[in-house]
């Protein structure tokens, strides 16, 4: 079934941006439809400008699979613009080459083979990476696979370059080099990841809130933020969507937790000594990255033990408070279906174990039984369905943390498979809510405090943005 299309009022000001420049960026969180504008500038591109070759569009395997073709047959005025996935085993991926098509799609992953693929054919004129933050760990002499191969093209021979995103800076400034170098091959931000280091950051000396020990940690040096928003402004524009719609915020609840006695007494001891024995088993670490994850494996109620002696993925229970906080709001909230996101696998054990009707979204059937309306809890980790899934919204409104990532972006991608955006595109009048199941004096409060400091860093940056728009 085909719809009308409708332009809302940003739709004019995301063309002109993509018109204006060959090479930009488009910042604008999800349901604000970054999809359906930049198929619809494909589409002018080649049907319209006249465009001879090919565009290529990058994204996760979810979307790069399921989202974009749908997407281009669900509106009237993209009828006749062909959009192909490059998925699948390596004979599926060699048979979707072949056909004739304006626009093909793949997945970051396929890069290399991409590439290899092709050789000195390669003939796509204008790139379109969809949540392009992953291209943040490219670097001229190293850095990521993908990126890497990417790199090899991206100003010899690609002539456009969209990046699409809404999260550009999640874990900070330093995100943004990798991905404008695609824009502009360093001549914003620095040639290399050094000069731009060298130029914005500095070191200082710190405490680390976790192992208690000193470290070296990098800082942004004064001014910096008003120098980088600067410089990218003529060519990243945000599109907020409380400018152009009226949304409600989700209502955010921190449910706390108090570990039990023994359960205080071992966390504190791996705190100090990196190492506990829990029912008469050992568990250790080593460093101070690998103790702050099994605080918050202890946290949640759960901590893995030495794979080598004790078998890859074992885990011991350490408390059941966040389980029982689980089950509180399950009572309080009815027939109504709740979001669940968990951290680690022993979560999703121990909640399956709990409640064994409970649907794994990471399961194709799990998620179709939700996509229904069925089963009272949804279970998912924030890198498995943060991207590509939809229809979630139809059944539910409520998300709940059982357990917290550093990760800003997958924190908000969770939210935002549900959130107050998705909302309005399924008609619903109703508040969204967020549920963080925090244990007290632990990690979690430390993983918390950190994601929001990412988030002002990132809201800075996507303000300015929209103000220069």
């Amino acid at each position: 079934m085909t719809r009308e299309y409708t332009p809302r009022a940003f739709a004019p000001l995301a063309m002109d941006h993509f018109n204006q420049q060959e090479r930009c960026a488009l910042w604008a969180k999800p349901g604000m439809g970054k999809t359906i504008l930049t198929l619809t500038h494909l589409d002018i591109l080649h049907r319209v400008w006249g465009e001879s070759k090919p565009t290529l569009v990058l994204a996760p395997l979810r979307v790069a699979r399921d989202t974009w073709a749908t997407e281009a047959g669900k509106w009237q005025h993209l009828r006749g613009l062909d959009v192909v996935p490059i998925v699948g085993d390596p004979n599926a991926r060699k048979a979707a080459l072949r056909k004739d098509a304006p626009v093909y799609v793949t997945n970051y992953e396929q890069l290399p083979w991409l590439i290899d693929t092709l050789g000195s054919k390669w003939p796509f004129a204008t790139v379109v990476a969809d949540e392009a933050v992953r291209l943040k760990g490219f670097r001229l002499q190293q850095g990521t696979q993908r990126a890497q191969a990417l790199g090899s093209m991206a100003h010899k021979r690609v002539k456009r370059f969209i990046q699409l995103t809404g999260t550009p800076a999640s874990n900070g400034l330093k995100d943004l080099w990798g991905q404008m170098w695609f824009l502009d091959a360093g001549q914003r931000l620095g040639r290399t990841y050094s000069a731009f280091e060298n130029r914005w950051f500095a070191y200082k000396r710190v405490v680390d809130a976790i192992s208690k020990k000193p470290g070296i940690v990098p800082v942004i040096l004064p001014n910096a933020h008003e120098e980088i928003h600067a410089k990218l402004a003529d060519i990243c524009m945000t599109l907020d969507p409380k400018d152009w719609f009226d949304l409600k915020d989700p209502i955010v609840n921190v449910i706390e937790v108090e570990l039990p006695k023994s359960a205080r007494t071992k966390y504190r001891e791996m705190e100090r000594e990196l190492f506990t024995m829990i029912d008469g088993k050992e568990v250790e670490v080593f460093n101070a990255a690998a103790l702050s994850n099994k605080c918050l494996q202890m946290a949640n109620g759960a901590a893995y033990l030495d794979a080598e002696r004790y078998g890859a993925g074992t885990w011991i229970e350490v408390h059941r408070e966040k389980l029982d906080a689980l089950q509180e709001l399950m009572d309080a909230t009815g027939d109504d279906p709740l979001l669940v996101s968990y951290e680690f696998k022993s979560d999703l054990a121990r909640i399956k174990r709990e409640w064994p009707d409970a649907l794994d979204l990471a399961d194709e059937g799990d998620l179709s039984l939700a996509k229904q309306g069925k089963g009272k809890l949804w279970v998912g980790h924030p890198a498995s369905i943060g991207e590509g899934i939809d229809g979630l919204q139809e059944h539910c409104n409520t998300i709940v943390f059982f357990g917290q990532t550093w990760r800003l972006d997958l924190h908000d991608q969770i939210i935002e498979r549900v959130g107050p955006m998705r909302q309005m595109q399924a008609g619903k009048d109703r508040n969204v809510f967020v549920h963080y199941i925090v244990a007290r004096g632990t990690v979690d409060a430390v993983v918390v405090a950190r994601r929001d400091g990412k988030r002002s860093v990132q809201d800075a940056l996507m303000d300015y943005m929209k103000g220069t728009a």
